[in-house]
């Protein structure tokens, strides 16, 4: 009797420790074994290891189809020494232009920073088979210029992340303010205008201090070609005229124009008493 007491109050003591082996167990697995969900700042653990990433969306008809097959290929992650992960565009815009996802569901495989497309059949076994032969290695990988952690695509991201801002800030406008569709489409141009112009004057700030106008710079006065220190002094002709050292070296010395007498000035002429005594 004192056994039987024994071993029936030990048997939820038993029952709970193996309850708790239970969920240890998965733990051991890293992760491995369950598909992962990624984000916009999670995704940084894909430049580690490797990786087979899904792409999806909800309502699309063909990612539902190809839920079964990705769950059951998870499984084979910790023997494969494999990560399993999705990642649901609706909800990580970001990441949807930073792979640039044209279509769904899209799959990528991911290897120590470097990323290749898969395109092959969506199946189990086909997966298992990629990853165990090694038939990523017949893809060329993304070029570098395109690479989810490069500026471009960085800049991408950000780009799609601005678009569901403003998708959220319409909604909150039309569902939860009450403002008509056409106001919210005002508000925004308004916005875009205002902002456009701010931009424009800081540009042309900018463009001002960096390069300004001729109106802004100091005068800049011809070239005057001056005598060497060497030059003799100017001598004085016979005649007293001056000459000049330039004219010496064979430098063209040009003269002033003369001013040219105006149409009504009487013209004179000067008459000798000899040719007076000749008129008379």
């Amino acid at each position: 009797m004192a056994a039987s007491g024994v071993s029936s109050s030990a048997a939820p003591l038993l029952l709970a420790a193996l309850l708790a082996a239970a969920t240890v167990v998965p733990a051991s697995g890293s992760g491995r074994g369950r598909v992962r969900e990624l984000s916009d700042g999670s995704w940084r653990e894909l430049l580690r290891g490797e990786w087979m990433v899904e792409f999806y969306a909800p309502w699309c008809a063909a990612c539902q189809n190809l839920q079964p097959e990705w769950e059951s290929f998870a499984e084979w992650g910790e023997d494969l020494e494999i990560n399993i992960a999705k990642v649901d565009v609706t909800e990580q815009p970001g990441l949807s232009g930073r792979f640039i996802i044209t279509a769904l569901p899209t799959i990528y495989h991911c290897k120590d920073g470097e990323f290749r497309r898969y395109q092959g059949p969506r199946t189990k076994t086909d997966f298992i088979n990629f990853i165990s032969d090694q038939e990523w290695k017949s893809i060329e990988p993304v070029s570098s210029w395109f690479a989810p952690s490069s500026f471009l695509m960085s800049s991408m991201s950000a780009l799609f992340q601005l678009s569901m801002w403003i998708r959220h800030c319409h909604n909150y406008f039309t569902e939860d303010l009450g403002i008509p569709p056409w106001g919210s489409y005002t508000i925004f141009a308004c916005t875009t205008l205002f902002s456009g112009l701010f931009l424009g004057l800081v540009m042309v700030f900018l463009a001002d201090c960096i390069c300004p106008s001729r109106k802004h710079r100091p005068p800049q006065y011809p070239y005057q070609k001056k005598l060497p220190d060497s030059a003799p002094p100017l001598e004085t002709t016979p005649e007293g005229e001056e000459r000049d050292y330039l004219s010496e070296t064979g430098v063209e010395h040009r003269e002033l124009p003369r001013a040219v007498p105006e149409e009504n000035t009487v013209r004179q002429r000067v008459v000798t008493p000899g040719a007076e005594a000749e008129q008379s």
